[in-house]
């Protein structure tokens, strides 16, 4: 576990020599003390960044030699895949099998920017038809300049990814600040983009809370983009910041995601699904589909088989053999998902399972898969992200009902629909004013395939071409191409 921020390629003490505690959220121990970053060290780690793009060899590289870097870490992660998933264990919490897979994503985001990289070489201007034929127009993208990353705590690595792999295919440079309830293997991506040869400076991590590390970086001057991933809250603030210098910025941020499951359903496909798009990472999922809407006749079938269902999750410490649910991540979230399922109980809802620590497990931020029924569509926990695994269920009585209620959030991350009946689904789909739809699932997510949502969860596109795209300034470059003179102010003699 690293001690030290890495900036400028190398490994440095916190100007102020600050720490802050990593803690287990599974035994409730203290692991690490973590570097505690400032704005001082965000001032270094701008700095650096500026002078690797500005001086440095990256942005000047070809895509095929930048390609070669980003292929070297995603080989790396894959190399240490294992060692890296028990960090994040440790740190987050999640199930060991889950944090192998986003380890595995992770260098498959990696490697996919390393095509797109390539792929700019290829094309590296379009050219532009013009009605005038004395002109010739064509257009080329351009890195961006200096990004500033703010990374969430649910999927951390992986999530750094989403930002450090398009950013430097674009040929940017980037400072990333970690969340810090989860900086150990975002500081280990220093050690591996060192050992794949990034030059120094191009990706600088400072560590730190985020009052002292976050914040600075989000109003720093020197910052020509922002990317971040979180709660609508902090985001409106990043955005209120980028807004006093015109940044560029892109946000994905939280969302209360519906699954509208018709009568045809078939309910073991169904109550799988309902459980992956809930339960997985405990919840702790921006697109998780926590509004489960089921057609009238199937509702009272559906619930008991959930019900049943989730009370045989298996819960436990994310290292262990089996298990399927680990902690929350924190104490401060534990409280608040608590908090949650408290206000909904007071807001006329039902815990039709779940709700409660789970038996035997006195410590760490366990919390039993919950089920919540009956609330009123103004209830809280009907329309607040809860980010825990709590899932709320309400019957429909028809798709022009199911439609109305999914889309009445000010939420647009993401929705989901369920129906042997492909018209149905394709219509349905149509209809949510989402970002991302999944049909006959929840949750599937492909780096080849653009991950944003509407209204309150965000702005801007992240993964596939449009994550590239983040990162990339469009210029416009015209010539006349004619020798007759212009003649609007010199008439020809």
């Amino acid at each position: 576990m690293r001690d030290r921020l890495f900036i400028d390629g190398k490994w440095v003490a916190p100007a102020k020599g600050g720490t802050f505690t990593v803690i287990d959220p599974a035994t409730e121990a203290v692991v690490h003390q973590a570097p505690a970053g400032t704005g001082e060290d965000i001032d270094a780690a701008v700095a650096a960044a500026r002078r690797a793009f500005d001086e440095g060899p990256w942005r000047k590289m070809s895509g095929r030699e930048r390609a070669a870097v980003l292929r070297r870490v995603s080989d790396l992660i894959l190399v240490r895949r294992q060692e890296l998933a028990r960090l994040e264990v440790i740190d987050n919490g999640k199930p060991l099998p889950e944090a192998v897979w986003d380890m595995e994503d992770t260098a498959g985001c990696f490697a996919f920017y390393a095509g797109l990289a390539e792929e700019m070489d290829d094309n590296p201007e379009e050219a532009i038809p013009l009605a005038e034929p004395r002109f010739s127009s064509k257009v080329v993208r351009e890195p961006v300049g200096v990004a500033g990353a703010i990374i969430p705590w649910n999927y951390p690595l992986l999530m750094a990814s989403w930002k450090v792999a398009p950013a430097l295919a674009a040929g940017c440079t980037m400072v990333l600040k970690p969340s810090e309830l989860t900086p150990l293997t975002a500081l280990e991506l220093g050690a591996i983009v060192a050992e794949a040869g990034l030059p120094a400076g191009v990706l600088n991590i400072v560590t730190g809370l985020g009052p002292d590390a976050g914040r600075p970086l989000s109003e720093h001057p020197g910052i020509d983009k922002l990317a971040f991933t979180g709660s609508v809250p902090t985001g409106a603030k990043i955005m209120a910041a980028a807004a006093r210098d015109i940044k560029n910025v892109s946000l994905e941020l939280g969302g209360k995601s519906p699954f509208v499951v018709f009568a045809d359903s078939d309910i073991d496909k169904a109550v799988e699904w309902i459980m992956f798009g809930i339960f997985w990472n405990q919840g702790q999922v921006c697109s998780a589909t926590s509004r489960v809407l089921v057609e009238e006749s199937l509702y009272p079938a559906l619930l008991e088989r959930l019900v049943a269902e989730s009370a045989k999750i298996r819960i436990g410490n994310g290292l262990e053999d089996g298990t399927l649910l680990g902690p929350l991540v924190s104490k401060g979230q534990y409280d608040k998902v608590l908090a949650a399922i408290e206000r909904g109980k007071a807001e006329g809802a039902t815990v039709a399972g779940g709700g409660r620590r789970p038996a035997g497990l006195n410590t760490g931020y366990f919390l039993e898969p919950t089920i919540l029924t009956d609330m009123p569509e103004t209830s809280a926990v009907w329309t607040e992200e809860i980010f825990g695994p709590v899932v709320c269920v309400k019957p429909f009585r028809d798709e022009a009902e199911a439609i109305r209620m999914a889309n009445d959030s000010r939420f647009g991350l993401a929705a989901a629909v369920m129906s042997k009946d492909r018209a149905r689904c394709e219509r349905v789909a149509k209809a949510f004013r989402a970002g991302i739809v999944w049909i006959n699932c929840s949750q599937p997510t492909f780096t080849e395939a653009p991950w944003g949502g509407y209204k309150q969860s965000g702005i801007g596109r992240e993964l596939g071409r449009w994550g590239l795209s983040n990162y990339l300034e469009v210029k416009q470059i015209t010539a006349f191409e004619s020798d007759e003179p212009w003649g609007w102010y010199i008439k020809p003699a």
